[in-house]
């Protein structure tokens, strides 16, 4: 359990010193929130959906959560390649440890830029429609968290250098994120897009921060608990076997 602990206090550090990475990440969440939020905003409210800075905040936190943690598993090729990962490997601990311990702190630096990207879109103009709920949204927070960065430790496990990274962003992550409906209603779509919207994760993740935060829901909440719970065990399966089977 000190691994973990050591590993998951690491990710941290390393999360509060890298200020500019901070500063960064919160950019593409603001310009999703400002340029659609109110750009679309006079259409989605003309087509009788109400405040589109509503619909679309929660879809906004749930993608900073998402790239954060795809990042933070990702980031074991930095760790490879700076000798890092060696280090850690060559000690005399189980590999399911360091794996827990990089995943937990990588799930932990991704609530906190959510939480940091929800206080943003409060100072935008975003409003919980019941803040008892709140708790149920950082539920959801952590579980897409979880659920990614354990996708991003397999990703990580299995990529030898940093080529195959635009590889991801273009054709796993970006699609992830923009299959989700984070950006629109799930509600009245066409057959096609329906069925891929839902076989992508994240649309569950997404829907229960809505469900939470403004109480719109298309699945439920209880479906979207039970769907992200099983995904994130397939993907932390995934992420120890992979990383069990590193090669230094």
């Amino acid at each position: 359990m000190s691994t973990i602990y050591i590993l998951w206090l690491r990710e941290m550090k390393r999360y509060v010193r890298s200020r500019a990475q901070i500063v960064a990440s919160l950019g593409q969440p603001m310009l999703y929130l400002l340029a659609l939020g109110f750009g679309l905003g006079p259409v989605f409210q003309r087509s009788g959906q109400g405040s589109y800075l509503q619909f679309v905040a929660p879809g906004v936190v749930g993608m900073s959560i998402l790239f954060m943690s795809i990042f933070s598993g990702i980031g074991l090729l930095w760790d490879r390649q700076f000798g890092f990962l060696k280090e850690t490997l060559v000690a005399p601990v189980p590999r399911l440890h360091v794996m827990l311990g990089k995943a937990l702190g990588g799930a932990t630096v991704a609530v906190i830029q959510g939480s940091i990207v929800f206080v943003v879109c409060l100072i935008a103009g975003f409003r919980p429609v019941n803040i008892s709920s709140l708790p149920i949204a950082f539920l959801f927070m952590a579980l897409i968290a979880t659920m990614f960065t354990s996708l991003g430790t397999a990703i990580g496990s299995v990529l030898v250098d940093m080529q195959g990274f635009q590889l991801v962003m273009n054709f796993l992550v970006m699609p992830i994120f923009f299959l989700s409906g984070a950006l629109f209603p799930l509600a009245n779509l066409p057959k096609a897009l329906a069925i891929v919207t839902r076989l992508d994760p994240m649309t569950y993740g997404v829907d229960g921060l809505r469900a939470a935060l403004i109480g719109i829901s298309h699945f439920g909440i209880a479906t979207d608990i039970v769907v992200i719970c099983a995904i994130t065990a397939v993907f932390m399966g995934l992420g120890t076997y992979f990383f069990s089977r590193i090669q230094l």
